[in-house]
């Protein structure tokens, strides 16, 4: 007789075999087009190689461009855990890149040490309150997040446009619809002199630690995890299911804003249309 029974723990082969054997399945997808386009597969992944460790300028810039993506990233993943879709990281960046710009062009007069918190933490801000919205309408209406945080993007986006074509346009940028330049002291300090790469990158490493444990060890996690796994259950054992997914919203919202205030406090120093 054959009985199926739940499994209490996954084996080490199995929880770092399926992530390998996702990535080779992705990469023999991937090989496909290239291989309908006459391009030989394997000299192209090697190529790709090249072009992220072929030397230590490509390697940084990979990680430079990484950042960002480890931040929307780590937004999405908490977000996820509670079965929270939040589709709308793209509008949030642009939210937290705002508010960078908005206090690093000399609204306030510190030093690094002071300023350049001050706009990661207006950054973090300004990208909760995107998800605010969304939030209030999921919890209260029961609206679907997925379409209100998506559809919020473009609100933003377009609001975004027209306050750099208008009332925050850089006088001194010769027309372009672009915000004045971040103060040196509010940017993120370089990594490797005469290179992008910048301190942004171990924030965004610090706070991915900081989620991983937080998830797995915390009664927060804990309680992130009941709401995302059964939700009646967890409701049941006395856990506020919607004061836990207005939390992680606010949170997720905040991650994705500070890849906002990594573009233009660690790259680009302006932002723009």
């Amino acid at each position: 007789m054959i009985r199926v029974e739940p499994r209490n723990a996954n084996s080490t082969i199995f929880s770092y075999g399926v992530p390998i054997l996702s990535a080779v399945v992705a990469l023999i997808l991937a090989s496909i087009p290239l291989w309908l386009a006459g391009a030989p597969v394997l000299i192209s992944y090697v190529e790709m190689a090249k072009g992220v460790f072929g030397s230590k300028f490509a390697f940084s810039e990979m990680l430079t461009r990484a950042t960002p993506l480890m931040f929307t990233g780590l937004a999405a993943a908490l977000a996820f855990r509670a079965k929270l879709w939040n589709i709308g990281a793209e509008g949030q960046l642009y939210l937290g890149a705002r508010a960078a710009v908005a206090i690093g062009t000399g609204y306030i007069e510190a030093p690094a040490f002071i300023l350049l918190p001050l706009i990661i933490a207006f950054g973090c801000a300004a990208g909760s309150v995107g998800m605010v919205v969304p939030a209030i309408l999921k919890t209260r209406y029961g609206a679907d997040e997925v379409v209100t945080t998506l559809l919020l993007n473009f609100i933003i986006i377009i609001f975004l446009q027209y306050m750099l074509e208008g009332p925050l346009k850089d006088p001194m940028g010769l027309g372009w619809p672009q915000s004045a330049p971040i103060l040196d002291q509010g940017m993120f300090p370089p990594l490797i002199d005469r290179m992008r790469i910048h301190s942004g990158l171990i924030l965004a490493v610090l706070l991915a630690v900081i989620a991983h444990f937080m998830i797995k060890y915390s009664v927060w996690g804990f309680k992130l995890r009941a709401v995302g796994e059964n939700s009646a259950a967890a409701k049941h054992a006395g856990i506020n299911i919607n004061r836990s997914l207005f939390g992680v919203a606010l949170l997720s919202g905040g991650l994705a804003g500070l890849a906002g205030v990594s573009e233009v406090a660690g790259i680009k120093r302006y932002q723009t249309a």
